[in-house]
């Protein structure tokens, strides 16, 4: 028995080692060749610095809205839900998201709203929104700044990052980088 028990003790402390330690230097070092050194990808506008890789809230009607959050936009603690399609609390607050894009753009119907305008991402911090859901705020954007449309179809297309290496993941929009693109258009 005490063969065993001193076999158990040395494998944990050897995981231990590993996990606490060479595993934790090693992802150190890989985040230090990243950009920003693993600190996240920082974008400033008008004096402000922002996060490109965190999602932020945009309610006002002269900017693209970001995807729902379930977390309210609070990077300390990322998570979904959970609730799944079928759970009434989850469909009463898709519908009610839906109730409150279609007041926003009334320009549209409910088919024509894109899933990931009213659902909200698995970390609930998700700062893309699919090109399709940047294009349903076309027209209620150019109303209330007063521009012509075609010129955000252009700045849609202008932000809109392709699949990786074009073949991985769908098309996607920053919503901030859309925004602060939106603010510097003439």
């Amino acid at each position: 028995m005490k063969n065993y028990l001193w076999i158990g003790v040395r494998l944990t402390l050897v995981t231990l080692v590993f996990f606490a330690g060479i595993y934790t230097l090693f992802i150190l070092g890989v985040a230090q060749m990243a950009p920003n050194q693993g600190k996240g990808i920082m974008t400033e506008s008008n004096g402000k610095k922002f996060y490109r890789n965190i999602g932020q809230s945009f309610t006002d009607a002269k900017y693209f809205n970001s995807r729902p959050s379930a977390v309210n936009y609070n990077a300390a603690g990322s998570g979904g839900s959970n609730k799944g399609p079928s759970n009434p609390e989850y469909l009463a607050e898709v519908q009610k998201r839906i109730d409150t894009f279609l007041i926003q753009n009334p320009e549209i119907k409910a088919d024509e709203i894109p899933a990931d305008m009213v659902t909200a991402s698995g970390s609930g911090l998700d700062p893309n929104i699919s090109v399709q859901g940047a294009k349903v705020q076309v027209k209620r954007i150019a109303k209330a700044r007063n521009i012509d449309e075609k010129k955000l179809h252009d700045l849609i297309a202008q932000n809109t990052e392709k699949p990786l290496l074009r073949l991985f993941g769908p098309e996607k929009i920053n919503v901030l980088q859309l925004n602060i693109a939106l603010d510097k258009l003439k």
